[in-house]
């Protein structure tokens, strides 16, 4: 039901101009068989893991490991059209490399949400890239970007840090002095975790449930509530981070 809501949804939205942020050209999805050795060891590492928690939450049958590659496969080539040439000294980084060089929380999680539709899933996800909330849950989405200032993509930050990170912060100040001070005597940011939590799309953080209601509501009600979402979440830590402060 959650992936028919936000399915339609993305595609009602995706179909207006005034809500499409960002144009992108035609991609057409390669009809080739992908094979899951021409995915990098992060890639299939995170592939293995993906389809055994789908697995276990009952979500996904039969072939699914083929079946993420692929969508995988496609959506880094189709990310990679709309990606500029970087002429930096920081290139050797990794975050300057013309792959992303983590895994792709994000569009396991459509995945999952779609039950293993490969088809589904890449249609959402190239209607989705329309949208301004793509830059927020999606983090490849901007990687390398030609919807970046060149400046920006040459520094390697990713707007989720500078944004959404640098709000959280503020708001955390202001809603929960404790917790904000607690951190500032670790010499821990809120944003490092944050960070975090937000590339992982909450994996390993939270329940699939919580997960899907995180995506859906930064979906439906514009990527801010990514920060409120971060900021109920100290909230509820709140007593458990101060007791280990003290500790």
């Amino acid at each position: 039901v959650l992936g028919e809501l936000i399915e339609k949804f993305v595609s009602h939205l995706s179909e207006s101009g005034t809500d499409c942020y960002f144009s992108t050209g035609n991609y057409k999805v390669m009809d080739a068989d992908v094979k899951k050795a021409s995915l990098s060891s992060v890639q299939q590492l995170g592939v293995e893991m993906t389809v055994r928690y789908g697995k276990y939450l009952n979500l996904l049958k039969g072939d699914a490991e083929n079946d993420l590659c692929f969508v995988l496969m496609n959506s880094e080539k189709f990310l990679k059209q709309q990606q500029r040439t970087v002429v930096s000294s920081l290139c050797i980084l990794c975050f300057l490399q013309e792959h992303y060089a983590g895994y792709d929380w994000f569009v396991s999680s459509i995945f999952l949400i779609m039950s293993g539709d490969r088809e589904k899933t890449l249609t959402f996800l190239q209607q989705f890239s329309h949208l301004l909330v793509s830059a927020f849950l999606w983090l490849p989405r901007l990687h390398l970007s030609i919807h970046l200032p060149v400046t920006t993509v040459e520094y390697g930050i990713h707007p989720v840090y500078f944004c959404s990170a640098h709000h959280i912060e503020m708001l955390l100040k202001a809603e929960l002095p404790l917790v904000c001070s607690a951190f500032h005597m670790t010499g821990f940011t809120p944003s490092q975790i944050c960070l975090q939590w937000i590339t992982q799309c909450f994996w390993n953080y939270m329940d699939w449930s919580e997960i899907c209601h995180y995506i859906a509501i930064c979906i439906l009600l514009g990527p801010d509530y990514q920060i409120y979402m971060c900021i109920a979440v100290f909230r509820h830590l709140q007593q458990d981070i101060l007791k280990h402060t003290e500790a």
